[in-house]
């Protein structure tokens, strides 16, 4: 005679909260099969196979994303309640906006400068890149997606989202190797933005895995962070597919590598 299963008994080992190791040892496998490294488009950069027309569609587009992270943090901080977390999450802002004149170092300009300055080295004129002009409908579509998360989410779901960050400064490392190599078209000083988000990126990583192990009491809040990580990763793949879809090459009309 058959029987039912056996179920679980409340705070079994179905339910009950992973450590701290193993919920990072989950976002590390969803990171394996999900973050944009992995991304064709990104493939190729990165072993030089893009052409210019290619390389400054992409750094149009996510421009686009980028000018958009300050806004998102922003979003996040009006949810913290503490003054030292807002003390703190606010760097992120400063980061990206800049505080030259504002109580920051001499020429702290900003990661939005200097990505404005990453298309001026690639030969793309900056009125240009903040018009908006050219930017892909889909890329619009994630980026507005990914605010109206950190909007509509809790605060765990929303700093959750950032964790990308964890994966991004070795991202970077290769991206610097292979523009050196593959782009010496490009000029030097536009791979500053890289350069700094480097370090910046670790210490937002630290901070906010910090902040997810201090918030997540339950198996639920977990699950939560696992899905939040895996939307994020979802938008920035995203962004590269609909770079990739309106490629120069696949259009016709690329130029000289």
């Amino acid at each position: 005679m058959s029987t039912a299963p056996s179920r679980p008994a409340p705070g079994g080992s179905r339910t009950r909260p992973w450590t701290p190791d193993e919920l990072e040892r989950r976002l590390r496998e969803t990171a394996a099969e999900r973050y944009h490294h992995r991304h064709p488009f990104n493939l190729r950069m990165h072993e030089g196979l893009l052409s210019r027309a290619e390389l400054r569609c992409w750094i149009l587009n996510r421009f686009h994303y980028q000018r958009n992270i300050p806004i998102k943090d922003a979003i996040i901080l009006a949810k913290l309640d503490g003054r030292e977390l807002r003390r703190s999450w606010i760097r992120r802002i400063h980061d990206h906006d800049g505080r030259d004149g504002d109580g920051g170092a001499p020429g702290d300009a900003g990661g939005i400068e200097r990505w404005l300055r990453l298309g001026e080295a690639a030969g793309l004129d900056r009125v240009l890149l903040l018009s908006g002009e050219g930017v892909l409908p889909a890329v619009r579509f994630a980026v507005d997606g990914y605010l109206n998360f950190c909007r509509l989410g809790s605060p765990l779901e929303a700093v959750a989202s950032s964790l990308t960050e964890l994966f991004a400064p070795d991202l970077m490392v290769t991206r610097i190797g292979a523009w050196e190599r593959h782009y010496p078209w490009i000029e030097p000083e536009g791979l500053r933005y890289f350069q700094v988000r480097v370090q910046q990126g670790r210490r937002d990583a630290d901070e906010a895995l910090a902040l997810v192990h201090r918030w997540t009491e339950t198996r639920a809040d977990q699950e939560k962070v696992l899905a939040a990580f895996a939307l994020k990763c979802d938008v920035l793949w995203t962004l590269l597919d609909a770079v990739e879809h309106a490629s120069p090459e696949r259009t016709g009309t690329a130029d000289d590598r």
